[in-house]
């Protein structure tokens, strides 16, 4: 199914079981939606994340593994950018599928920098939805709104990265006129692609550093997928005093273990590559 193709989008009019209920709840409610792929999603329990195009990489690698695991128990909602948004829908269809993909303006304004990302959505089983008519551009107030649909639909918003004037703020603002629950990824101070989310949790928002901080809050459980991996004791070593610390300086593992730094920077790109730990640059590294 080709998303871009108007013979395959579905016209969702309000007066539809299809058509979310908290949407109805809007003054400003789209009369109907536009959507392609599994319409059914829209009937199911939703959780919002969202984040920045800038967010970091050590940022969207935690966006995703949480996007993935909520997915146990949510649909996953999110917009149709590079970063934050990406990063949620990749985690979503890992974990099978289930996400949903609001656009800023009809299906002919398709951001073409994602559409293969966005394909893969339709055929992992997910769900494109506009509301808006086909042929309607994208205006500057299109994403406040579009914002406004994200915010509503969830259960909650987790933003994985906002700098100071982000549009994942303006998400989490209408979130906290609904009295929804905010979560947000903490940031070292004065960290720019995350002034925002420590902003949000001086704010009230829940930090949030892994999906267990998420469940516990909604009252739900998630079981965390366990991969075997194979390390040799030397990344053994390394990962333990990585794990120890949260994050480090590659000079303050090699002092720890006893590894040459040029050599504890070997077996950190392949902790890297097992997904075990994470680049977050100026040689520092996180676990994950």
């Amino acid at each position: 199914m080709r998303i871009e193709d108007k013979d395959n989008i579905v016209t969702i009019p309000k007066d539809s079981p299809l058509y979310p209920k908290a949407l109805r709840s809007l003054p400003d409610s789209p009369n109907a939606l536009y959507a392609v792929g599994n319409t059914a999603l829209l009937t199911m329990p939703k959780f919002t994340v969202v984040g920045s195009r800038a967010t970091p990489a050590h940022a969207l690698k935690l966006g995703l593994a949480i996007a993935k695991d909520l997915t146990q128990n949510f649909v996953i909602v999110t917009g149709t950018a590079d970063g934050g948004d990406s990063s949620a829908i990749e985690g979503a269809i890992l974990g099978g599928g289930k996400v949903i993909c609001v656009l800023a303006g009809g299906f002919s304004a398709l951001p073409q920098n994602n559409i293969p990302l966005l394909q893969r959505v339709v055929t992992s089983g997910g769900l494109l939805v506009s509301p808006h008519p086909y042929d309607t551009g994208v205006r500057a107030y299109s994403y406040e709104y579009r914002n406004k649909l994200l915010s509503c639909l969830g259960d909650g918003v987790l933003v994985l990265g906002a700098g100071q004037k982000s549009g994942a703020l303006i998400t989490a603002r209408y979130a906290q006129q609904e009295q929804k629950p905010i979560f947000a990824l903490p940031y070292p101070p004065n960290a720019h692609a995350g002034v925002g989310c420590n902003a949000l949790i001086k704010d009230g928002a829940h930090l949030t550093e892994s999906v267990e901080d998420i469940a516990k809050h909604l009252g739900v459980s998630v079981t965390k997928e366990m991969k075997s991996v194979n390390l040799t004791q030397d990344e053994e070593k390394v990962l333990y005093a990585l794990r120890e610390q949260g994050e480090a300086h590659i000079q303050e593992i090699a002092l720890k273990t006893g590894v040459p730094v040029f050599k504890a920077k070997t077996l950190l790109s392949a902790l890297e590559i097992k997904g075990l730990a994470v680049s977050l640059g100026a040689n520092r590294y996180g676990c994950v």
